[in-house]
């Protein structure tokens, strides 16, 4: 059972995997430094630890010392108990979740090691948002893709807030993440995958109708922009989800992304 260390001091240097987790340039460079991740939650933290990720340490209410007393029993590791005042004098706001964990990051995997075995994958370019990221995890897993490449720019799936998001599905579905943003999208054609870019322009295929191959890859652009010139005249076909013709007379001719990976994923694993 991992012993529970009552701490009355938000300055305490044993929580400082904890400070001011909505700081985002902050945690960028403590995480890195560190090679951590936090996870809120109960059953974020079941699901990390249930990866293979090592819990550095956990900060969480006394009250919740019960529910996670399975997962206590088998950890070695400190759990830091505080009062609310204190946790959310560390945290800069309201855990509701009642738990932290503080765990390893475990080495990603190279690019060939997540495509080997797959069908179906999403690749995502410059998604910078981590609550987009964590979305689009969480619907690529729940429709049965096998695996998720990000571009070098894209926001961290083991963020606080991708993780929360996304349920825990960021440690269901296996990513990798590129180094050669320039050269990376041949070597996954080359791989075997047909690559499908998705974007709204009318000139697009509707994605129903493309003749699709045994292999798929679907391409994600940023939220703001979409996909880059180069990856569209990369892609083997471009593909559109049809807007109502009623809702494009008013100006509407899109969807934000986590709404367009989700039908697009749906259409992706269907056959």
């Amino acid at each position: 059972m991992a012993h529970l260390v009552p701490v009355q001091d938000p300055a305490d240097p044993r929580l400082a995997d904890y400070v001011r987790l909505r700081d985002v340039n902050l945690r960028k460079s403590l995480e890195a430094e560190h090679g951590l991740f936090v996870a809120e939650g109960e059953k974020v933290i079941r699901r990390a630890i249930a990866a293979g990720h090592p819990v550095r340490s956990l900060l969480m209410a006394r009250r919740w010392a019960d529910p996670l007393a399975d997962v206590l029993s088998g950890l070695d590791a400190p759990v830091y108990v505080v009062d609310d005042p204190v946790m959310e004098s560390i945290t800069g706001f309201q855990v509701h979740r009642g738990a932290l964990a503080s765990l390893e990051r475990l080495p990603l995997p190279p690019l060939d090691a997540v495509l080997t075995g797959a069908r179906r994958i999403v690749i995502c370019e410059d998604i910078v948002d981590h609550t987009n990221i964590g979305a689009i995890f969480r619907c690529a897993a729940a429709l049965g893709v096998d695996a998720a490449v990000l571009a070098p720019r894209c926001a961290d799936p083991l963020y606080r807030r991708s993780i929360k998001v996304s349920m825990g599905a960021v440690f269901a579905l296996p990513y990798a993440r590129m180094t050669d943003w320039h050269n990376d999208l041949s070597a996954i054609r080359d791989a075997g995958f047909q690559l499908l870019a998705l974007t709204p322009s009318p000139d697009a295929d509707p994605i129903d109708e493309v003749k699709t191959a045994d292999r798929r890859a679907l391409l994600l652009g940023s939220e703001g922009d979409g996909l880059s010139s180069r990856w569209l005249h990369e892609a083997d076909h471009r593909v559109r989800i049809p807007m109502n013709e009623t809702a494009l007379s008013r100006g509407v001719d899109s969807l934000n992304v986590v709404a367009a990976a989700a039908i697009a994923c749906y259409a992706l694993t269907r056959t």
